[in-house]
């Protein structure tokens, strides 16, 4: 499996269950990957809120804007959203 795929992914326990979600960093980098599809203005908001409630997490979302080659793109909004 490609690590674009199996990179961020937590395992949650719900109702007894164990199921599999992104964590928010790689839920944000999804949505500047997918940024044509949902709009820029989701992928904006995102990473806006994600730098308000994680900020601490930068050098994980950096790895993971690495892995998914999205790294120099993302670099502006990071910047933009300090």
């Amino acid at each position: 499996t490609a690590p674009s795929f199996t990179t961020g992914i937590e395992v949650q326990t719900i109702d007894g269950v164990p199921v599999r979600i992104y964590d928010p960093e790689k839920t944000v980098l999804d949505c500047f990957k997918y940024r044509n599809k949902i709009g820029i203005s989701i992928a904006i908001e995102s990473i806006r809120l994600w730098r308000q409630k994680r900020p601490q997490k930068l050098n994980v979302f950096l790895k993971y804007a690495r892995i998914l080659r999205i790294e120099k793109l993302i670099h502006p909004y990071l910047e933009s959203t300090q």
